[in-house]
C-alpha cells in the first residue's frame, strides 16, 4: 500500500487483466461472423489465440450449419474445455513458438491441403493473430526447414523490426504473404484478426497468409544485408530472381475477399486507461506502436516518468502512463533469460534509480514472455535497494541479457500463464 492509499502493484495488474480481456477472442466475434454460405465452412488459423479463437467461433455457429478446418497455436495456449463440452469441429494443434519447429510444418501443409478444391459457393473463415509467422513454417520450393529456424533464429536475434522480420518470412514461405488465401481461389475468404503489431497492418500479422503482400523480394533481400544475415544459396537466387514473390494488391485472387480487425493493442490501451479513469487516476496513452531496443525505451520512459514525479509535467500526478508496440531486444550473448517486457523493466529501473512513487508494470499480453513462464515484471521504487541487498549488480545482468534472473530473486515476477490472446506489449508506469 502506498501513501497515497492505492495498492499500486494491484491497481498495475488490474490494468493489465483489463487490456487483455477486451482482447479475448469472444468479446466482438459475433458481430464479425458472416451468415453461413450455400456451401461448406471452413476454418483455417494460426496464432497464439487460434485455439481461443475456434472455440469462440464454435460456441457461436449455428449448431445446425457444417463447420469444419484446422487451426495451428502455440504448445500450451489451448484453452481447457469444460467437462461434458461437445467434441471440437474444429481441429486444433499444437506448435513451437518462437522458433518453429516440424510440428508447425505438418500443420502448415495441411493447411494448404484443406484450402484447395474450394468452390464460389465455399466459405473460408481465417482465424489469425499474432505467433502466425512462426506457427506456419512451411518453406519455399528447394529449402528446408532447417533453412527456415537458421534464418528466423538469425532474425530474432538482430533487433529488425516486426515488420522487418516479417517481410523475409514471407517471402521464403510457401503459406504466408497472402498464399494460402490464394489457393482458398475461388471461396469467398474472411479473415478476422487480433493484431500484434505496431500499425495493425493485416500484411504484417502473422505475416499476412491471407492478404496481398506490397512487400517484394528486394525488400527482402535488402533487410537480411541490413542486419548481415546469411542465407542459404537457393533462398539468395530465389529472392534475386524473384521466383519467390508473393502474390500483390489487385490480385483477382483476392476479390470479394472480407478483412475485420477484432482487437488491437490500442483498443485495449484505451479499455485499460478507462479503468484507471474509473479509479480516480488520471491516465495518459502515449501510443500504441512503440518500437526499438527494449532497454533504451525503459530509458525513454523513466525519464517521463521522473519529469512527472519532480515537476508534474507534463502531466499532473497522481498519473498512470501506458503504452504498447512491439520492441526488441539485440541479443549479444545467448546465456541469459527474459524478453522484451522484462528487459525494458530492468532498463527502465536502472533509469529511474529509485524514484520515489514510481512503480512500473511491463508485460506480454500473452502471458509469454519470451521463451520463460512469465509475462513480464513488476519495478517498485525499491527494486535497486533490494537487489544490491541481495548482492545483485543489475546492470550487469542487463548486460549478459538476464532481466529475468534480477526479477526472479525479487519475486516480482508477473505470471499469468497463457492468456489465449495477443496484442504485444503492455507497459504501466504509476507516478504518484
Amino acid at each position: 500500500m502506498t501513501d497515497s492509499g492505492l495498492n499500486a502493484p494491484e491497481f498495475l495488474r488490474s490494468l493489465y487483466d483489463e487490456a487483455v480481456r477486451h482482447a479475448l477472442p469472444s468479446v466482438g466475434l459475433a458481430k464479425a461472423l458472416p451468415p453461413p454460405p450455400r456451401g461448406r465452412t471452413l476454418v483455417l488459423g494460426a496464432g497464439k489465440a487460434g485455439g481461443a479463437m475456434a472455440e469462440a467461433l464454435e460456441a457461436i455457429w449455428p449448431a445446425d450449419a457444417p463447420l469444419s478446418g484446422l487451426v495451428v497455436t502455440r504448445y500450451g495456449h489451448v484453452p481447457p474445455r469444460p467437462a461434458g463440452a461437445a467434441p471440437r469441429r474444429v481441429e486444433v494443434v499444437e506448435a513451437a513458438h518462437p522458433v518453429p519447429d516440424a510440428a508447425g510444418e505438418r500443420a502448415a501443409r495441411r493447411l494448404m491441403d484443406l484450402a484447395a478444391g474450394l468452390t464460389a459457393d465455399d466459405l473460408v473463415l481465417c482465424l489469425i493473430s499474432g505467433g502466425g509467422s512462426a506457427l506456419l513454417p512451411l518453406p519455399a520450393p528447394g529449402l528446408t526447414l532447417a533453412d527456415v529456424q537458421a534464418v528466423n533464429r538469425a532474425l530474432l536475434a538482430s533487433g529488425a523490426s516486426i515488420d522487418e522480420m516479417n517481410c523475409v518470412r514471407k517471402h521464403l514461405s510457401g503459406i504466408q504473404g497472402g498464399r494460402l488465401a490464394a489457393r482458398c481461389a475461388p471461396a469467398r475468404v474472411v479473415t478476422l484478426l487480433i493484431s500484434d503489431v505496431p500499425g495493425d497492418d493485416p500484411a504484417v500479422i502473422a505475416s499476412g497468409p491471407t492478404v496481398p503482400d506490397p512487400t517484394t523480394c528486394d525488400d527482402a533481400l535488402r533487410i537480411l544485408e541490413r542486419y548481415a544475415i546469411e542465407l542459404p544459396a537457393v533462398a539468395r537466387e530465389g529472392l534475386r530472381s524473384g521466383a519467390f514473390e508473393t502474390p500483390k494488391p489487385g490480385d483477382a485472387r483476392f476479390e470479394g475477399h472480407r478483412v475485420t480487425m477484432m482487437a488491437t493493442p490500442l483498443q485495449s490501451l484505451e479499455a485499460a486507461a478507462a479503468l484507471a479513469r474509473r479509479q480516480g487516476v488520471a491516465a495518459h496513452v502515449l501510443s500504441d506502436e512503440i518500437e526499438g531496443e527494449s532497454r533504451e525505451v525503459g530509458k525513454v520512459h523513466a525519464a517521463l516518468a521522473r519529469a512527472v514525479a519532480r515537476r508534474g509535467s507534463p502531466f499532473a500526478r497522481p498519473c498512470v502512463i501506458l503504452s504498447g508496440g512491439e520492441t526488441t531486444v539485440t541479443l549479444t550473448r545467448a546465456d541469459g533469460r527474459g524478453g522484451r517486457a522484462t528487459e525494458f523493466a530492468l532498463g527502465c529501473a536502472l533509469a529511474l534509480q529509485g524514484e520515489p512513487g514510481v512503480w512500473v508494470l511491463s508485460a506480454d499480453t500473452d502471458g509469454i514472455d519470451g521463451v520463460q513462464s512469465h509475462a513480464g515484471a513488476l519495478v517498485r521504487p525499491d527494486t535497486l535497494a533490494r537487489a544490491a541487498a541481495q548482492g545483485i549488480r543489475p546492470a550487469e545482468w542487463l548486460a549478459r541479457h538476464d532481466s529475468y534472473g534480477v526479477f526472479e530473486a525479487l519475486d516480482d515476477l508477473v505470471v499469468t500463464g497463457p492468456t489465449f490472446t495477443n496484442v504485444n506489449d503492455f507497459r504501466a508506469l504509476l507516478v504518484l
